[in-house]
């Protein structure tokens, strides 16, 4: 088992000294969870629609609750993942052990191609592993690919409401400050459009709990050239909100 970098060191052992399902008793939560990275709009949608707290699950951090709404006569669950790899893993983890069994994550991404712009849909077929999480659940490979049924459905719902998008890999690396033009050109060849923090471990520890899962992302800053560009993405909060409910729309027909 021994190899030369601890990262390949993968040990399909399904059972853990720590295991999620020893430390959360599985609840009556929805079967369907929207994992939502915009907090502004978790927090607006947990008070428009009256959300139940299902469970606060408590990390060092601080607490992060897992929410229940009604929509469209179905109950939904979400809940905020945190920010790169480890944590986000680690809280989907956690859910899935309180019953959760499909999930449409919805976040921006940078883009690595500037003709993406901001608020364009990408729909990841797949995440390049370069972050850690990833070898601790799958064999080592160059990527991981999303749940086919999940990325059908967004395709589904994208198109029903005449939603431009794009389809296409995405890069998931856990430096931000290390995307450097090198890699950015390694990555585009490669076939990626986005770079991310989170969808190869989201992929990854879905296939091994056997759940199904599919991100949606939104063109954000550009990395495509030297120059960085913030393109000021973070304030373009109708595109966030919509996309939380293609989100779950996308959640529900699974």
């Amino acid at each position: 088992m021994r190899k030369r970098y601890p990262i390949l060191e993968f040990d399909p052992t399904r059972q853990a000294i720590i295991e999620p399902s020893r430390l959360f008793r599985r609840m009556n939560v929805p079967e369907h969870c929207v994992v939502c990275f915009f907090k502004e709009v978790v927090d607006q949608i947990v008070a428009d629609k009256h959300a139940t707290i299902l469970k606060t699950i408590r990390w060092e951090d601080g607490p992060h609750a897992l929410y229940q709404i009604r929509w469209r006569g179905k109950r939904l669950a979400l809940f905020h993942p945190g920010v790169g790899a480890s944590m986000s893993a680690g809280l989907l983890e956690d859910v899935i052990a309180l019953g959760c069994r499909k999930f449409i994550a919805c976040g921006g991404a940078g883009v690595l191609n500037r003709e993406i712009a901001v608020g364009h849909i990408v729909v990841p077929t797949a995440a390049i592993r370069d972050e850690g999480v990833s070898y601790h659940y799958l064999p080592p490979s160059r990527e991981v690919d999303a749940n086919h049924h999940a990325v059908a459905a967004i395709k589904r719902t994208l198109r029903a409401h005449k939603v431009d998008y794009v389809v296409g890999k995405t890069w998931t690396t856990d430096a931000p400050y290390r995307e450097t033009i090198g890699k950015v050109k390694l990555r585009r060849a490669e076939g990626c459009l986005t770079v991310e923090m989170e969808a190869a471990a989201f992929f990854a520890v879905a296939k091994f709990r056997r759940v199904v899962f599919g991100q949606m992302l939104y063109g954000g800053d550009d990395v495509s050239s030297a120059e960085w560009d913030s393109r000021r993405w973070t304030r373009h909060t109708s595109v966030r909100e919509k996309l939380f409910w293609l989100a779950a729309e996308a959640c529900l027909a699974l």
